[in-house]
């Protein structure tokens, strides 16, 4: 099984790092190859997804992604730009489905801004369409507004729009995700202003009725983001467009008391998949050792979960987490009062050690 190690920029090296550490006490084979990627990439070749890199991507079983950007290539054109490479990894490897979990554990109820009550138990799987929407929608650009009160004046303009075939696929990704948990599908949309997310409604509705044993409700997306901080427990699996999935997981990721701790797995039509945690490269924090490396050990845990077939494994390194966090060790992230600080390489040592 041949994984492609992608660490990136910031903390990307540091977090990836650890991971790997884990991936190599599991009693696995694994080939693992090392590339650079974003601003790393560019550095060394010119591109933030140089040629091998890809290539390398491409020819793996999995990849393993760390994080993109850093201040100091904020000035470049936007080809350039570190962020690019994950959106050239995800429309060259054809990733859609965008999977991100946000489950609080127990021993982190303190850590959320929300009441214990509100949030203990909380366990929510984002599914979030990756390669279509706003993001990716032709025409866009900067011209001359053709009319309105604001005629002749520059404009910066985008589509929103989504194929059949699109919604169709997400939707089937969404609702066997439900058939494994809970069996409840919340599909979020804004079908009363935009034309796109009613035609999306209408695919989802259809879709539906290859899933009789699923409970399926739709949400606008402001409610959305309202009910997820009001009662986010009422949600097992959301589904939702690109740009709304965006926004949506990251409030949802601060559910749970740190965004450095949710990680994240993006899919093909055949479950090959990247692999990161939600959060960025923090360039502000790198290289001083107190990253959180843990939402990446857990993304490589979805690895061997969702594309190589290693449940088992998968399930001994979630334990693993599991009961580092009972012991009390804490990352500067998730630190409070009467746990153990610690930083990036001893929480890795830790999961490490309590694996056997």
């Amino acid at each position: 099984m041949k994984i492609a190690i992608l660490p990136g920029d910031g903390i990307g090296p540091e977090i990836v790092a650890q991971a790997v550490k884990v991936l190599n006490v599991l009693g696995e084979v694994f080939e693992l190859e090392t590339a650079p990627v974003g601003g790393a990439g560019y550095a060394a070749h010119g591109h933030p997804l140089p040629e091998g890199t890809l290539a390398l991507a491409k020819a793996a079983d999995a990849v393993l992604f760390g994080a993109v950007g850093d201040y100091q290539y904020d000035n470049l054109e936007r080809q350039f730009r570190p962020e690019q490479a994950i959106l050239g990894l995800r429309k060259n490897l054809g990733l859609f489905a965008n999977l991100r979990p946000a489950i609080l554990y127990p021993e982190l109820a303190g850590a959320s801004t929300l009441k214990p009550e509100v949030v203990s138990g909380l366990d929510i799987l984002i599914i979030r369409e990756l390669t279509g929407d706003i993001y990716f929608g032709q025409p866009r650009g900067v011209r001359e507004c053709p009319d309105g009160p604001f005629k002749g004046q520059r404009e910066g303009y985008d589509t929103m729009r989504y194929a059949e075939g699109e919604i169709r696929r997400i939707a089937h990704v969404a609702f066997q995700a439900a058939q494994k948990r809970d069996k409840r599908l919340t599909s979020v949309d804004k079908a009363n202003v935009l034309e796109t997310f009613q035609f999306w409604k209408d695919i989802v509705i259809d879709v539906h009725k290859e899933y009789p044993d699923v409970a399926l409700d739709h949400m606008y997306v402001d409610n959305a983001a309202m009910q997820l901080v009001r009662a986010p427990k009422k949600f097992d699996v959301m589904v939702t467009g690109n740009m709304f999935g965006d926004i949506l997981s990251d409030a949802a990721a601060m559910l749970t008391g740190s965004i450095g701790m949710l990680p994240s797995a993006s899919l093909d039509a055949n479950n090959k998949g990247l692999y990161e945690p939600s959060h960025g490269s923090a360039p502000d924090i790198a290289g001083k050792g107190i990253a959180n490396p843990l939402a990446t050990i857990l993304s490589a845990a979805m690895m061997l979960r969702y594309s190589l077939n290693r449940e088992e494994q998968a399930n001994r390194i979630e334990g693993a987490v599991k009961q580092v966090l009972a012991q009390g060790l804490r990352t500067a992230d998730i630190h409070e009062a009467g746990t153990t600080l610690v930083g990036t390489e001893a929480m890795g040592d830790a999961v490490v050690k309590a694996l056997g």
